[in-house]
């Protein structure tokens, strides 16, 4: 068998005149760094302005709310350096630590009850509606998605009014005793607010969940139906564990969104009656734009951004575990 031959550009000499050998030399282009190479810069080129836009929108603005979060300020005169009182404003003050706690209800309206949900109706469309029907079928269910939520906010207003269609039909039904101005309503704003968010992510996690149920195995269920499993044990020890990872991504999503809810909240009830409804978005506008206190704000905002982060961490954590 013969022996390659070294190619010029990575050895020069392996054998001197007088046959003594010495160390190949190697091509300079191997010793550049990776962040020199003609390729890389020409990578980095390509992301530049995408980087430059989120480095100005994204984080030059959140550098700026950490550090006002330290000043008492109106947004106009001089700031006055007040360290970690701004913090301490947030925990003293029951409107604004409440704002958080409406947030976490949130989370159960946004979040836990979509996903729940939208597992037990794609399984349904995934057994039942195929073809033609699941398509339209998804269609129809993700059209929320589409709608602007402004414009969410302001039909579900008309809806859940005195006079709405909600109330309308209850009482074609006999129960005119149980109307009432949903989102006025003390005890029932924040439920009613949550049923527009399921409404709105609903179909999100439906068509995600549906679409990831195209791609399990049918020979698992066939082999389950032969063991005599019924549809309840299908879906829980074949479908939901399968799952896990798009779960994982409907959480993420909905978590985000139930934590930093602003549009529907704003347009529906702008936090009351009370604040019954508000949230950390609401809350920091308000303060931000109506108080002018910027200090208290910018604390607020981020607060909101760590408390997002902490939730999230463990979803992620365990989606990658169970994904590996």
């Amino acid at each position: 068998m013969t022996m390659p031959t070294p190619t010029k550009s990575t050895v020069e000499s392996t054998v001197t005149s007088d046959n003594r050998h010495v160390a190949p030399a190697v091509s300079r282009r191997n010793f550049l760094p990776r962040v020199f190479r003609r390729e890389t810069f020409i990578g980095w080129l390509f992301v530049l302005p995408a980087l430059l836009m989120y480095v100005v929108f994204v984080i030059v603005p959140f550098m700026l709310t950490i550090q006002y979060s330290f000043f008492k300020w109106n947004g106009v005169g001089p700031a006055t350096w007040v360290g970690l009182k701004n913090y301490v404003t947030i925990f003293q003050v029951p409107n604004l630590i409440g704002t958080v706690i409406n947030a976490f209800w949130l989370v159960v309206w946004f979040s836990f009850i979509p996903v729940g949900l939208g597992l037990v109706v794609a399984s349904v469309i995934h057994r039942v509606a195929t073809g033609r029907l699941g398509a339209i079928s998804r269609t129809i269910l993700f059209l929320p998605n589409v709608i602007p939520l402004v414009a969410a906010g302001i039909i579900w207003g008309w809806l859940l009014a005195l006079p709405g269609l909600i109330n309308q039909i209850l009482e074609a039904f006999g129960l005119g005793a149980i109307t009432r101005a949903w989102l006025g309503d003390f005890d029932t704003a924040l439920p009613a607010v949550g049923i527009v968010g399921i409404w709105v992510l609903l179909g999100f996690c439906i068509v995600l969940l549906l679409t990831s149920m195209s791609k399990v195995d049918p020979a698992l269920y066939e082999s389950a139906r032969i063991d005599g499993a019924g549809w309840f044990k299908e879906f829980v020890a074949i479908t939901v564990p399968l799952l896990r990872y798009e779960i994982g991504v409907c959480l993420t999503v909905t978590v985000v969104a139930a934590l930093a809810a602003f549009d529907i909240i704003w347009v529906t009830t702008a936090g009351g009656p009370g604040s019954s409804t508000s949230v950390p978005g609401i809350q920091i506008y308000i303060l931000g734009f109506t108080q002018r206190a910027i200090g208290p704000a910018s604390a607020l905002a981020v607060m909101l951004m760590a408390l997002v982060v902490l939730v999230i961490i463990p979803i992620q954590y365990l989606t990658k575990e169970i994904k590996q």
